[in-house]
């Protein structure tokens, strides 16, 4: 019988762990959506509104999780400004350890029963040779929109927390934490960052609730005005002493000040001090997003694993 139980947060640390266990082993195997800090960010955000449309199935190998899938399933989003998204495909997001690979065709036949009939996408990291020939004998191509130039697929960036620039903001500007500006504030600064983003004050009550965040790792900078201009959330793993930015945001009006660039150099001084030694942020990769690129880029990161995007039509 196929398993489609829903992902539920007791899944999450379970995923979190087997993140964490390759990380330490192969971190090119990691793709951007299965990193430690991104599935905190990715399920707490949504799994109020979305997680309805997310069956999960998990492998053991003995009371050890080996292997998970994640499917998005169709849905429809409502955004901030008021439009309304209709996904009408399914991705899917999954992680393999690195001593159980074969367990890629099992995924590969639960998503195709859990999605039938549905626009498939799949977003392993060019570093899977061994899925990405499985995934190509089940008949799934590389998605050549989505590796366009203006295309949507991401690439995981790091670097080492040995250096770090001491960061400077322009006058009357202060760097704040989330602890500090309490939850509207944080809020108001993601929303103002993406004005067509679906994120709410229960999104971010979702996002407090995963065991992985925390507030004091969640860095801000106020203008003279007190708007939040720009913010961050750092997701620290203790197991690899590693933090991943995510999300990173500016306000429309306080762009190219520089904000974003010292409040992440302040985030990785403060990350630093938590016990972290080294950083890792996602952007887009196309040459047609050149923005976040050029600024993690200008701050030492450097391009560590990137997708490659596959696609199946019914």
């Amino acid at each position: 019988m196929t398993d489609i139980e829903l992902l539920t947060a007791a899944d999450l640390p379970l995923m979190q762990g087997l993140a964490q266990r390759v990380t330490a082993l192969r971190p090119d195997l990691v793709s951007a959506d299965a990193a430690y800090g991104e599935l905190a960010w990715i399920y707490g955000k949504g799994h109020a509104t979305a997680g309805a449309a997310w069956p999960r199935r998990l492998w053991f190998s003995g009371d050890e999780l080996v292997a998970w899938a994640w499917a998005f399933l169709p849905r429809r989003v409502t955004r901030n400004d008021g439009s309304v998204a209709e996904i009408n495909g399914a991705s899917l997001s999954y992680q393999l350890h690195p001593d159980h690979l074969e367990l890629v065709d099992e995924v590969i036949d639960w998503y195709g029963v859990v999605a039938a009939g549905l626009e498939r996408s799949v977003f392993p990291t060019a570093a899977e040779d061994f899925a990405l020939k499985r995934w190509a004998a089940h008949g799934y191509e590389p998605d050549v929109e989505a590796l366009g130039d203006a295309g949507d697929w991401t690439q995981l960036n790091q670097r080492d927390l040995t250096e770090i620039e001491q960061p400077v903001l322009p006058p009357g500007f202060r760097f704040r934490t989330a602890d500090e500006a309490g939850p509207e504030a944080a809020v108001r600064a993601h929303q103002d960052a993406w004005p067509s983003s679906a994120y709410t004050a229960a999104s971010y009550e979702g996002v407090r609730q995963t065991a992985a965040y925390r507030g004091d790792l969640h860095v801000l900078v106020e203008a003279p005005d007190g708007t939040m201009a720009s913010s961050a959330i750092m997701w620290l793993d203790p197991v690899n002493r590693s933090i991943e930015f995510e999300p990173v945001g500016t306000h429309p009006g306080y762009r190219r000040l520089g904000l974003a660039r010292a409040m992440m150099l302040h985030g990785m001084r403060l990350a630093r001090a938590a016990g972290a030694g080294h950083a890792t942020v996602v952007c887009l990769g196309a040459p047609g997003h050149p923005s976040a690129r050029a600024l993690y880029y200008g701050l030492g990161f450097r391009e560590l694993s990137r997708d490659a995007p596959l696609i199946s039509t019914p």
